[in-house]
């Protein structure tokens, strides 16, 4: 099963494209879509859609994995502000006619690592393990994607 997973944000998107069949896994893809804050909102919208629609085009996933929003109750604006990114990736995966999956963070946590409050950099390890990476990514948010698409092979696969 070829796996993308998206870590949605309007400065940072990342993403990753896994192969994932029998619990064996090979990296496809990886990367960050990223835009500028003194862009228009519009503008860094259609560059995160424009990007997840090439990005389905070019590696033709089964599945398109997302996390589930979460946003502390002080802070109403930052999930205002990510529920548009994440809202121009369902629309890509919509159009592209790709089902769509949603997990929450502790689920994706408890699935890669063993434990739903694991730590960024405790993900960003066990990704890089996975994937035997002689260097951690730069991004957590590329390594947060291929959480999100590692963890849905182990969910999906348990499901079936």
């Amino acid at each position: 099963m070829k796996i993308l997973g998206v870590d949605p944000a309007l400065t940072i998107t990342g993403y990753g494209v896994i192969y994932a069949k029998d619990n064996k896994f090979s990296l496809i893809e990886a990367g960050i879509i990223s835009t500028k804050a003194e862009d228009a909102i519009n503008s860094r919208l259609k560059k995160i859609y424009t990007g997840i629609i090439k990005l389905i085009s070019d590696t033709n996933p089964d599945v398109l994995v997302l996390e589930k929003i979460y946003a502390h109750y002080r802070h109403p604006t930052t999930a205002y502000i990510l529920g548009q990114a994440r809202g121009v990736i369902c629309l890509a995966s919509a159009i592209k006619n790709i089902p769509l999956v949603e997990y929450a963070a502790t689920r994706v946590k408890k699935a890669v690592t063993g434990q739903g409050l694991a730590s960024k950099l405790q993900v960003k390890r066990m990704v890089a393990g996975i994937f035997k990476l002689n260097n951690l990514p730069k991004y957590t948010d590329v390594t947060d994607a291929l959480a999100l698409a590692i963890a849905h092979s182990y969910i999906a696969r348990i499901k079936r």
